[in-house]
């Protein structure tokens, strides 16, 4: 059984009861048995353990997890200390430092400090064979993670839904209610960081945002 240790275990209950999610756990399974795959099984919900329901402030949807050795710990873009920052994640430092005054990019790309501040770094699947790339899209993760969303939608206190590429973006759709804010640009990989995500200012935009509806904004700066 799953265990988040916050409020989300009381919101997901029901979900890993049904079908869809019996049927990706056996799935992940024989996956995990037979292939190498990332996260490690004990850090796949690390991005909801992070961040309670009711603290969180910020939505960054990802793909899919990181696919090299060591890279994925269950929180969209970010890698542990003493593993090298992927290219995903120096374009969203550049972008921080273009668009927050006083970022400077880290030595490292742990972005706990986010998740502390209320941003879940969410993916839109949360597995992913070693390697290959969406291998895990429309195993029977979407169902899970839509549900995510449209509980975070039904909230009444404001948030951002920062979503990044088309998956990301395609999640839009979930996001009805008018209190929200969705933000969207293109993916932040080398490939098309220059369409759309570079200089899309996601970072001032929220915080402009939180402190509009009377909350903290999240310090974006990262601790050495």
């Amino acid at each position: 059984m799953v265990h988040f240790g916050n409020d989300w275990d009381q919101i997901l209950e029901g979900e890993f009861q049904k079908e869809y999610y019996r049927n990706l756990r056996r799935f992940l399974i024989g996956e995990y048995r037979s292939r190498i795959i990332y996260p490690p099984m004990e850090d796949i919900f690390n991005a909801m353990k992070a961040t309670a329901y009711k603290d969180v402030k910020v939505v960054i949807l990802g793909q899919d997890p990181y696919h090299g050795p060591g890279q994925a710990h269950g929180m969209c873009f970010s890698v542990r200390k003493g593993v090298p920052a992927p290219p995903s994640l120096v374009n969203i430092y550049k972008e921080l430092a273009a668009d927050i005054p006083g970022f400077q990019a880290p030595s490292h790309g742990y972005l706990m400090s986010w998740a502390k501040q209320g941003v879940l770094m969410l993916n839109a699947v949360l597995t992913v064979r070693a390697g290959a790339a969406n291998s895990h899209k429309g195993k029977g993760w979407e169902p899970f993670t839509d549900q995510v969303i449209r509980l975070l939608d039904q909230r009444q206190q404001p948030m951002v839904f920062l979503l990044w590429g088309a998956n990301a973006k395609a999640k839009g759709a979930l996001v009805t209610n008018p209190r929200h804010l969705v933000l969207t640009a293109a993916h932040p990989s080398p490939l098309s960081a220059f369409n759309g995500f570079f200089g899309c200012k996601h970072f001032s935009k929220t915080n402009a945002f939180l402190r509009q509806n009377g909350m903290e904004p999240i310090d974006w700066r990262i601790p050495e």
